[in-house]
């Protein structure tokens, strides 16, 4: 009997290439990603010109943004080109670019990086899609490039599945792909429907081929189409504009407008100055929108996200489950996201993950023979191979997450804050806010007010104090971290996680934490809790500690309050706080908060996310996901 393979699939399959004098082709369909001739031209001629996309671009308004999606994102020749062409003209700040395309075979780094030496006049912007092209697993991967300006999205997976779980509408559509005759999966109807569903009237679309059955079923989906001279050797090409003939519905509901076609804001309150509020207020700055941050405290990061450290990590699940995917999904746009700060918040030694014990051990042993992750993402090590990483001795084998490490929370925080959009207001403590005439005004307990279009509420777990009483459940668990000298233990390499995690050294001083004090609401310092924090470390790591006796009542340390949801899930999306007639949409308000410990992990991805709702423009996460994260399940029955 043949054994059946029960290894979920995370990795997705690489193209297979043959390069025939320079250029790629694809061994499974037999077609070249573009024209023999000059592929850059082609894809000016076909994609940009018949989309005239450099006279839209130049018309676009400050705060405004373009959306192109695209089947087959291949080589990105058509991507690359298509950001050439937004630089030159221009556009105004806070002007965002946003492509997204699909690809169930994308190309290998490796393969990627030969073809783009085909185009050197594209060498600066492809140097930089190279260094941020994602990991090949399968779903939504969100690239920030060129400063915020340009928006890669990227499914990797069937197209029809990405139409489907992916939430835009484009102001023009690509279509290319290898010919409907050798990849006929990428033009059934069902495709071309979900083009129309994803369009607006207006939405521009261009594709190489002329194949009539591809004609017909554009037409019939709303669009109008003409055949238009090819590029080259190609006689014909198809071109058109979709004007549906019955009244237009997208069944996402988000048009260029923003949700339920509501104006995208212009302004933002933001209640809260940790990572959540600060990543927030920083990428709604970028994107055009006057911010302003209030916080009880005196300074960012007064809260949980006052750590002196904090290491970037998830635990991923033995099974491949929605709550595992989105941990995935957020540690790898971190990943991405923080390198921008090295050197002063970022600290990219990697992360082990030791089996601290047996139960550890079988989990680890089950999550690698039940998944096939790349190995750049996780890899498994050995008891020496971990000791050389962690240049201490570590006397269990383990999980090594390369591209991981830590940060400094408060740090990252000011940096964050630190933009001409942003306005903060310290000392600030809420007492109230009301939502009048499309807008909302807070007001703190010292009589001072601030307005704005959107309020976004990321206190953590004060968050309770600005919802009606009882509605929502929150809760807070306090941790507390220690302090060692670096002299009483030997200092990692690498930050080491298990039942406590320990980072490298950092002026002298190595943290070590947390505690999981969950009924206890004291702030501050206890020397029970640091007592705690030690024995779990030596615990961990035996023989760790260099001196014996190490007098608890001398250590440094924090304590903070993190915010946890039921579910253990972070919370993420438009929330309900006025007992009105109004949607939650209409009323713009929002939450972004319940992330546990993983607050530097989830919250690039989900401020990003949150920024795109705000802003009405395509979304980050794909819908199986949000969904997930609404505010409404952590709603009280009553």
């Amino acid at each position: 009997m043949n054994s059946v393979d029960t290894t979920t699939q995370v990795a997705i399959s690489p193209a297979r290439l043959n390069w025939v004098d320079g250029v790629p082709e694809s061994r499974d369909f037999g077609d070249v990603y573009f024209s023999r001739d000059n592929g850059l031209e082609e894809t000016r001629y076909v994609f940009l010109g018949h989309n005239h996309l450099d006279e839209r671009f130049r018309a676009i308004e400050q705060g405004g943004h373009f959306v192109i999606a695209e089947s087959g994102f291949g080589t990105g020749l058509n991507f690359l080109a298509t950001w050439q062409c937004w630089r030159n003209a221009a556009p105004p700040t806070g002007a965002v670019l946003h492509f997204v395309s699909v690809e169930k075979f994308p190309l290998t780094p490796e393969d990627l990086h030969r073809a783009h030496q085909l185009w050197p006049e594209l060498a600066e912007l492809a140097g930089q899609l190279q260094a941020a092209y994602p990991e090949l697993t399968a779903g939504v991967h969100r690239i920030v490039l060129d400063g915020g300006r340009v928006r890669l999205t990227l499914f990797f997976g069937d197209a029809l599945d990405g139409w489907k779980d992916l939430e835009f509408t484009a102001d023009a559509w690509f279509l290319d792909g290898f010919a409907p005759s050798l990849n006929p999966e990428l033009w059934v109807d069902d495709v071309v429907d979900a083009v129309s569903q994803h369009s607006r009237p207006g939405t521009t679309i261009a594709t190489f081929t002329a194949v009539g059955r591809i004609r017909r079923a554009l037409i019939a989906s709303g669009f109008e189409m003409a055949k238009v001279p090819g590029y080259g050797r190609k006689r014909e090409m198809l071109t058109g504009t979709y004007e549906p003939r019955e009244p237009h519905r997208p069944d996402k509901d988000l048009t260029d407008t923003g949700p339920a076609g509501i104006q995208p804001s212009r302004s933002a309150v933001i209640v809260g100055a940790g990572m959540a509020g600060s990543l927030l207020a920083r990428n709604l700055a970028e994107r055009g929108l006057r911010v302003t941050v209030v916080d009880s405290g005196t300074a960012p990061g007064h809260g949980a996200s006052g750590n002196q450290q904090g290491a970037l990590y998830v635990k991923l699940g033995v099974d491949y489950s929605p709550q595992t995917q989105l941990a995935l999904s957020a540690l790898l746009y971190a990943q991405r996201f923080y390198p921008s700060r090295e050197g002063s918040a970022w600290f990219p030694t990697g992360v082990l993950q030791i089996a601290y014990s047996d139960a550890e051990q079988r989990r680890q042993s089950k999550f690698l023979a039940s998944n096939n992750y790349p190995p750049s993402i996780v890899c498994p090590v050995t008891p020496n191979e971990a000791s050389d990483l962690a240049g201490i001795p570590i006397k269990q084998s383990g999980l090594w997450f390369a591209q991981s490490g830590w940060l400094k929370p408060p740090v990252l925080c000011n940096q964050m804050l630190e933009h001409p959009g942003i306005t903060t207001r310290f000392g600030f403590d809420v007492a109230d806010k009301f939502h009048m005439n499309g807008r909302w005004r807070i007001t703190s307990r010292q009589g001072e007010t601030v307005d704005a279009d959107t309020l976004v509420l990321c206190a953590g777990h004060r968050v309770t104090e600005l919802l009606p009483e009882g509605q929502y459940r929150f809760k807070p668990i306090r941790g507390q971290v220690t302090l060692l000298d670096q002299t009483a233990i030997q200092p990692p390499a690498c930050v080491i996680c298990g039942n406590r995690y320990l980072n490298p050294a950092d002026n002298d001083l190595c943290l070590t934490g947390a505690s999981f004090d969950l009924r206890d609401s004291n702030p501050e310092l206890t020397t029970a809790s640091h007592q705690e924090n030690l024995e779990e470390l030596a615990r961990m790591l035996p023989g760790i500690f260099t001196k014996t006796g190490v007098a608890t009542e001398s250590l440094g340390g924090r304590v903070g309050f993190r915010c946890t949801t039921h579910d253990y899930q972070p919370v993420v999306g438009p929330l309900d706080i006025e007992d009105a007639e109004d949607t939650n949409e209409a009323t713009k308000a929002y939450l972004l908060t319940g992330f546990g410990s993983k607050g530097l992990t989830y919250g690039p991805l989900l401020a990003e996310y949150l920024a795109d709702v705000i802003s009405g423009q395509p979304r980050a996460l794909p819908i199986s996901m949000s969904q997930r994260l609404r505010a409404e399940r952590c709603r009280n029955q009553s």
